[in-house]
């Protein structure tokens, strides 16, 4: 046993030295964010009203999800001197629909769309819907944004701003996690504020931007007709993933914005919100293969378990521990300064004490994501294929 308490002990230690130099570079890359935001939230403010293009604003709905009708009122509430909505649904039948003609009878003012797509006839129908609201878009300037988005007054101009350079071909938000009730949605609000920022702000800053966001993708249309438009990313579950990506790779400039904006976490009770996260590790998985299972290493609280369970075995629970304890206090740590620190999220302060288990539970959704590629999308059954790719099958 105390052969296996060592063994134990020494991958966890290793495990506690990669997890401890990713905090670090997370403390460098939240630094650098903070820094670059300062100076970007400086140069859209001196964007004169006058040079900012008219816009046309895409928001997908389908079904009534919870606060939707707050979350939907901010895009109608911007202090931005023009701009249109359009809005895409299946059919005039969508319980959105119904909301978003309230809102548009309540703001007059802001010119209003909504675009009947019909039932998708390609695997991913968020973008097949896209696909035909881009076609009713006015502007050459376009923010496609999730319909469980809250953003603030300043929001358009932030975004848009940036796009008036030619070189820059979309620009794309980080996001606090809001969760709307249940302790379930709070551990995913704080994944959102805390996992995805990590990445994000890691990936900006050893490579930039190569990626866009869902929540938020700024961009014009010269820019997608050059990878063959929208349609190009149909046939992917991580279609904000694979548009920044094409849209790099073409040769544009992809900004990481300094705005925060705020997510709504919907799924209240475990079954959802495990299925929801699962999906996402998954597409991961066959996205980013190898920088998938290089993730593993990244995760503390594992580790510290492992040491605790190896000190013990091999008769030394004081430095098993020590090992325990350094990973509860990093993941702390993280929570603090990425969630409070980048996206100013005041859960992350409150609750950091509660981020040490769902790095626990991130490290199982990273487990069970390879164990296999089924998944359930809003009624629909598809299997993740290489690269990334989704097919639809009944």
């Amino acid at each position: 046993m105390r052969n296996l308490g060592l063994a134990l002990y020494i991958l966890a230690a290793f495990g506690t030295i990669t997890s401890t130099i990713f905090l670090g570079l997370v403390f460098v890359a939240v630094s650098r964010f903070r820094r670059e935001s300062r100076r970007k939230a400086v140069a859209a403010s001196e964007v004169p009203e006058s040079e900012l293009p008219f816009l046309s604003v895409m928001k997908p709905v389908h079904g009534q999800e919870p606060r939707l009708r707050e979350t939907l009122r901010t895009f109608f509430q911007q202090n931005y001197p023009k701009y249109e909505i359009v809005f895409g649904a299946r059919s005039s039948e969508d319980p959105a629909v119904a909301i978003v003609e309230e809102l548009r009878k309540e703001f007059p003012a802001i010119p209003v769309s909504i675009i009947y797509s019909g039932p998708p006839q390609w695997p991913n129908a968020k973008v097949y819907s896209l696909d035909k609201m881009l076609a009713a878009a006015k502007s050459e300037f376009v923010i496609i944004s999730d319909s469980d988005v809250f953003v603030h007054p300043d929001y358009l101009r932030n975004v848009t701003a940036p796009l008036l350079d030619p070189k820059t071909g979309l620009v794309t938000c980080v996001y606090r996690g809001f969760p709307v009730g249940g302790s379930w949605a709070v551990l995913e609000g704080l994944g959102m504020s805390v996992d995805m920022t990590s990445g994000v702000l890691l990936a900006d800053m050893f490579e930039g931007m190569k990626f866009a966001l869902g929540p938020t993708m700024a961009t014009r249309k010269d820019a997608l007709a050059k990878i063959g438009g929208i349609g190009a990313t149909s046939d992917f579950y991580s279609d904000d993933f694979e548009l920044g990506s094409m849209i790099s790779e073409a040769g544009y400039h992809v900004e990481l914005s300094h705005h925060i904006i705020e997510h709504m976490v919907v799924d209240t009770s475990f079954g959802p919100s495990l299925d929801h996260q699962l999906r996402w590790m998954k597409s991961t998985r066959f996205s980013r293969p190898l920088g998938h299972v290089g993730s593993g290493l990244t995760f503390a609280v594992p580790f510290g378990i492992l040491g605790l369970i190896g000190g013990c075995l091999m008769g030394a629970p004081a430095a098993g521990g020590l090992l325990f304890a350094w990973s509860l206090l990093n993941r702390m740590l993280q929570c603090l300064t990425v969630g409070w620190l980048a996206v100013r999220d005041r859960r992350a302060v409150s609750l950091c004490w509660l981020y040490p288990a769902r790095d626990l539970f991130g490290f199982l959704l990273w487990a069970l994501s390879f164990t296999g590629g089924d998944f359930e999308w809003r009624g629909e059954k598809y299997q993740f294929q290489k690269g990334g790719r989704i097919v639809s099958y009944r």
